[in-house]
């Protein structure tokens, strides 16, 4: 309980969050690694996923690449890394895309293939290209899954981007590393509950994206109400009136001819 006291007044001082080592320049490291490596994934697993699942070849790369990456041990890589390209960005980089292809890549595959194949015989029916029927009939209905697959690929990466400080880099992992080395636990507790609060809010952030790009329901844009006509407007329509009278802005009326 003294450490979690500790760890909270931490937090909640003011003076720790300035400087070059504070928890503002800290989360905004940390932040910058999830970002790279969410990018470098997507690049990888995005187009490859679209490929495979629009054109139905390859599934067992799929099914077997995803289970064989997921096996890798995190740190495993980092160090391997470390003796081949040194200390620097490379290293954690390389690693955290391992732990951002197989979501991306099994939720690109998953909404491309699941797309209603009847939708896609009606684009072809219709003339579209390959192209066209993959990113603009596909492609918008397995936006959900897609964007499912980086919020979990998200998670797992911001989760584990405290071994970048194993590569000598900064971000949340150093309060985790340096707290345990000079037996401060407290500033642990605060790495791993800052980790915790970053999560949290970039997943409800991704969560709202997935509920919003649901194709069908318009969530994120303005639905315009059709005008309706007024009750004595739709009288003198079906009793045959060579005139109808509406209401004007100034409170007057015109006579529509």
């Amino acid at each position: 309980m003294n450490f979690l006291q500790e760890a909270l007044s931490f937090i909640f001082t003011a003076a720790n969050w300035a400087g070059p080592a504070g928890l503002t320049a800290r989360i905004l490291e940390h932040l910058q690694y999830t970002v790279i490596a969410v990018f470098f994934s997507a690049l990888i697993a995005v187009p490859l996923g679209m490929l495979i699942g629009h054109t139905g070849r390859g599934t067992f790369v799929v099914v077997t690449g995803v289970n064989a990456l997921r096996a890798l041990p995190t740190l495993g890589v980092l160090l391997l890394g470390v003796l081949l390209w040194g200390l620097g960005l490379i290293p954690p980089t390389v690693a955290l895309m391992l732990l951002g292809i197989p979501p991306l890549l099994a939720g690109t595959y998953s909404g491309i293939a699941n797309v209603d194949r009847s939708v896609v015989d009606a684009a072809r029916s219709m003339g579209m290209t390959e192209s066209r029927i993959l990113l603009r009939v596909e492609t918008p209905n397995a936006l959900p899954l897609i964007l499912g697959g980086l919020r979990t690929a998200t998670l797992q990466i911001v989760a584990t981007a405290t071994v970048a400080a194993y590569a000598s880099l900064g971000g949340l992992g150093r309060y985790l590393i340096d707290g345990i080395k000079v037996r401060e636990f407290y500033l642990a507790l605060v790495g791993a509950l800052m980790v915790t609060a970053l999560a949290l809010i970039l997943d409800a952030l991704l969560a709202f994206a997935v509920w919003a790009s649901v194709p069908g329901t318009g969530r994120l844009s303005r639905r315009r109400a059709m005008p309706q006509p007024f009750l004595d407007d739709e009288v003198a329509l079906e009793s045959g009136s060579p005139a109808v009278r509406s209401p004007v802005t100034n409170g007057g009326s015109r006579r529509i001819r």
